[in-house]
């Protein structure tokens, strides 16, 4: 089957309705009587991103049989924007981020404080929706995913000190951060809908590859080229150790492997030290490997995508998912 692209208004046709439908009870469901905090929900309402995520579990709540989608599907898609964006807000705090997604961070508009109060009100609401309805085999899944997020930023913070990350680590890493919460969004979404065990484990395992190839794709970003995108060298100037890297320096002799890891490790923003990184992964073949390996869990995922039954929410997640291997930004 041809590659097949669209825009996410075309892709996302088949649950327009339903998108429309969670945006209104997210809204409420962020509603307080603390107008401080009322003011804060909203800003986090109005800088929301593409909403893949209620879409990831829209679409796989209808290929498991979920059609019309149930009310547990809504709450699923509440319960995972409200644990994320907790552990978003709180991400902020810990990486003095003033800026996320051009509009400016919690921490930046409000202090540290409000903002770690805000992650943790985000969190008891989402508990607490999860529990007045009973969803318990759904709260599992999200608790699981965030549990796994915070073990997978520990473990690069541990790694990065000695930047001696191998690609198992690297796999490690990224399953835990990013894979985990596409993943839970595909489980919940098969689970709502009331799916065996045997759907709800193949719905999350397609996730998981799902959030495999977009992590690279992201990582790909910072090398940049006139395919991907402009080259920022953001994780080299945070240094993180990402696949191209880690590809190029298997394949470096050891004074070069030495010279480059000294570039990372002391780059203090330098655009020299960091662009001379970034020619090095060119040079070494290391965006070939990693856009190999994205094309690889790409296909997998499109493989148990076609286990389940064709339909036009099975037809607008392959276009997700290439849309977001193929995104420039």
């Amino acid at each position: 089957m041809p590659r097949m692209k669209g825009t996410l208004d075309v892709i996302q046709a088949p649950i327009a309705a339903e998108m429309e439908e969670f945006e209104r009870k997210f809204r409420a469901s962020m509603q307080t009587k603390v107008l401080l905090l009322d003011k804060i929900m909203g800003y986090i309402i109005k800088r929301k991103g593409k909403q893949l995520r209620p879409m990831f579990v829209f679409f796989t709540a209808k290929i498991s049989g979920g059609d019309p989608l149930p009310e547990a599907t809504f709450r699923g898609a509440a319960l995972i924007e409200l644990l994320h964006t907790a552990t978003l807000v709180h991400d902020d705090v810990v990486d003095e981020s003033n800026y996320r997604r051009g509009f400016f961070s919690i921490n930046a508009l409000w202090k540290n404080k409000i903002a770690v109060l805000v992650g943790d009100y985000l969190l008891s609401r989402g508990l607490q929706l999860a529990l007045e309805h009973d969803d318990f085999d759904l709260l599992k899944i999200v608790n699981n995913a965030v549990r796994e997020l915070s073990e997978g930023e520990l473990l690069q913070i541990e790694k990065a000190r000695r930047l001696d990350i191998t690609e198992d680590v690297y796999f490690d890493i990224i399953r835990q951060k990013t894979a985990s919460l596409i993943a839970s969004c595909c489980a919940v979404g098969a689970a709502s809908a009331g799916a065996d065990k045997e759907t709800i484990e193949r719905a999350r395992l397609f996730g998981e590859k799902v959030g495999m190839a977009f992590q690279i794709k992201d990582d790909l970003f910072d090398f940049g080229t006139d395919e991907i995108g402009k080259p920022v060298g953001i994780d080299i100037k945070e240094k993180k150790m990402t696949l191209p890297l880690i590809y190029s320096l298997q394949q470096a002799d050891w004074l070069t492997k030495r010279r480059v890891i000294f570039n990372v490790k002391n780059n203090d923003g330098r655009k020299d030290r960091v662009q001379a990184v970034i020619e090095f992964v060119k040079k070494t073949g290391g965006l070939e490997y990693a856009v190999q390996v994205m094309e690889r869990y790409r296909d997998e995922a499109l493989t148990i995508l076609r286990t389940f039954p064709d339909s036009p929410s099975r037809v607008s997640l392959e276009q997700l998912i290439n849309y977001t291997i193929e995104r420039e930004k």
